[in-house]
């Protein structure tokens, strides 16, 4: 028999470990995938690229208008520096905003089994509700064939739902 350590077999995962190592200081999966919708929310408005437009025009204009002694990435290197944050901005842009499609689609998709599943007990109450009705059509030409009133039949409903209330017959008729 083997001894048990503290290291599971071969047929056991091991547990998480990363950057943030293990514990309490880890990020759950969802507060994460919380915060790439809400940064891919709000890279999709038009006060996020109107933003953006002005940073690089200051940015450029700056850089090209000013002193040489004032100006942190010139135009003579092309750009450099706005160039490597644009692309840095980009390469995690790119990942949340697929992390938060692929939640939108879990979500999605769980909408629309609850929708399927609503309709299906909608479609099965409306069936017994066409099967109910169609017995009581049924009913009331058996005892109109048997030459009952419509005053016997109105009675007797009455009768049937002071039933139902726990209520007096009697009470009821006019």
């Amino acid at each position: 028999m083997m001894a048990k350590s503290g290291r599971g077999g071969l047929d056991l995962p091991r547990g998480r470990s990363g950057m943030l190592g293990r514990g309490s200081s880890t990020v759950s999966s969802d507060t994460f995938g919380r915060f790439s919708e809400a940064f891919a929310r709000a890279m999709g408005t038009s006060g996020f690229l109107i933003g953006m437009s002005v940073f690089v025009t200051i940015w450029l204009w700056w850089n090209i208008a000013m002193p040489k002694e004032w100006q942190f990435d010139p135009a003579a290197t092309n750009f450099t520096l706005l160039t490597l944050i644009l692309s840095l901005q980009a390469s995690y842009a790119a990942p949340l905003i697929l992390l938060a499609q692929n939640r939108q689609d879990d979500r999605d998709r769980v909408q629309i089994e609850q929708d399927r599943q609503r309709a299906e007990r909608n479609l099965a109450d409306t069936e017994y509700l066409a099967r109910e009705i169609v017995a009581l059509r049924m009913a009331l030409e058996e005892r109109s064939a048997q030459g009952v009133t419509r005053e016997v039949l109105r009675a007797e409903l009455r009768a049937m739902l002071a039933e139902l209330r726990d209520e007096d017959p009697a009470e009821q008729l006019p």
